[in-house]
């Protein structure tokens, strides 16, 4: 996660210092600065740790038992899923209704391919990503090409889909899925390897990703250097590499003690990769940001703002019908309230992630930060036995203060 706080060190250092150094307070009051200068960066994130603080005091440490963690990871994957691909629609501008629909009709598709006409389970997830495609294609086509508000046409998505999943279903519960499908949603990575107490392709894993982060965070620390950009000072930014790796490390080993990393999170890392550079690095990402932010400036810097907004509905679609898939594997049944109110948990992921209602801010993190943001709060009031109707108000708070926060700060930013 790259950075752009000002480097507050002084422009003539001392002799044997070097001017991103900084000891005691002043340490301390560049690292304030700098949270403050990017709050919406950090706010979140910080929030996320409070969280998991809290909670796991007020829950006599159930909140971190390896178990949980593991139950964690499944119980929200597709919601993080749909939180990455809502992220990009939110940044572009637009809101998508239809997708808590589109996982129940993916899933209600899988089901009759797989258990009514034997379909082996590949030929059916292809197939089942196939829809999602179509699915969002031809909502990119009425809103991009034919001008109809997003708001409109995924309104009508949502009731269309929703419809759909009754027909195919015929409003009853179908299953089970084959065992394929069924470990995409529940299944865990194989054991390996000697017996050491532990989860060995988990610790791998673990240990690759840090490596990974770590020398991600350098480069992008020296290009922005290259680059005359403002960077932290070297004692914070090691700091937050400290701060990262106890992270990495403390889920790495609560999941390898347990079963080990689920499959679903292993596709979520990949997904969370492979957008985040996206955003970060391709021309797509760019444009997404582009046409979000400032679309009629982005017309005029050659950005074919059609192309991009069907494409990112396209991509929706595609997320959508693999957190249906997942879902559907998970409750290892496809049914007709499937999905429910999951559009407005992948919003809210975005929302509190730091993404604008006015487009064109946002990153993949934030997405992922958001989500588990909701995930925490959601497994921490049902260990603590908090009644649905008090969730659902601890919720809505929670969404009400980030987007508040986000005016608060343009507010603050343009004064």
């Amino acid at each position: 996660m790259s950075t752009d706080v000002t480097d507050k060190s002084p422009a003539a250092a001392p002799p044997g210092k070097s001017g991103g150094q900084a000891t005691g307070g002043g340490l301390l009051q560049l690292m304030l600065s700098g949270l403050r200068a990017n709050m919406r960066q950090y706010g979140m994130l910080i929030a996320l740790g409070l969280l998991v603080v809290l909670f796991q005091v007020w829950t006599g440490g159930d909140l971190l038992l390896p178990r949980n963690v593991s139950n964690l990871v499944l119980q929200n994957s597709y919601i993080l899923i749909l939180a990455i691909g809502m992220m990009l629609v939110i940044i572009a501008g637009h809101i998508d209704l239809s997708v808590g629909s589109l996982t129940a009709f993916i899933g209600a598709f899988a089901a009759v391919l797989t258990v009514e006409h034997d379909v082996a389970w590949p030929v059916a997830l292809v197939l089942c990503l196939v829809v999602g495609a179509v699915a969002g294609s031809v909502q990119g086509v009425l809103i991009a090409y034919l001008g109809i508000p997003s708001f409109i046409v995924t309104l009508a998505g949502m009731l269309l889909f929703r419809g759909l999943t009754e027909i195919f279903l015929e409003g009853q519960t179908l299953g089970p899925f084959p065992d394929g499908l069924q470990k995409m949603g529940n299944g865990f990575l194989p054991e390996v390897g000697p017996n050491t107490n532990y989860h060995n392709i988990t610790l791998l894993l673990g240990f690759a990703l840090l490596a990974f982060v770590v020398l991600q965070e350098v480069r992008d620390r020296k290009r922005q250097q290259e680059f005359s950009l403002d960077v932290l000072p070297r004692n914070a930014f090691l700091l937050k590499l400290v701060a990262i790796a106890a992270a990495i490390l403390t889920v790495t080993m609560l999941l390898a003690s347990y079963k080990g990393a689920p499959i679903v999170l292993l596709i979520l890392g990949l997904l969370v990769v492979g957008y985040g550079y996206v955003m970060r690095n391709a021309v797509f990402g760019r444009h997404i940001y582009a046409i979000g932010g400032n679309l009629p400036a982005a017309k005029l810097s050659g950005v074919k703002d059609k192309k991009v907004t069907f494409y990112v509905f396209l991509n929706m679609g595609v997320m959508a019908a693999l957190a249906g898939l997942v879902v559907a594997a998970r409750l290892n049944a496809a049914s007709p309230k499937a999905g429910l109110n999951f559009e407005l948990e992948a919003i809210a992921s975005s929302f509190i992630g730091g993404a604008s209602m006015s487009g064109g801010v946002g990153t993949v993190l934030g997405a992922i930060i958001g989500g588990l943001v909701l995930g925490v709060l959601n497994n921490g009031m049902n260990l603590l036995s908090v009644g649905t109707d008090w969730q659902q108000v601890i919720k809505g708070l929670a969404l009400l203060l980030a987007v508040g926060f986000d005016v608060w700060n343009k507010r603050k930013s343009g004064s």
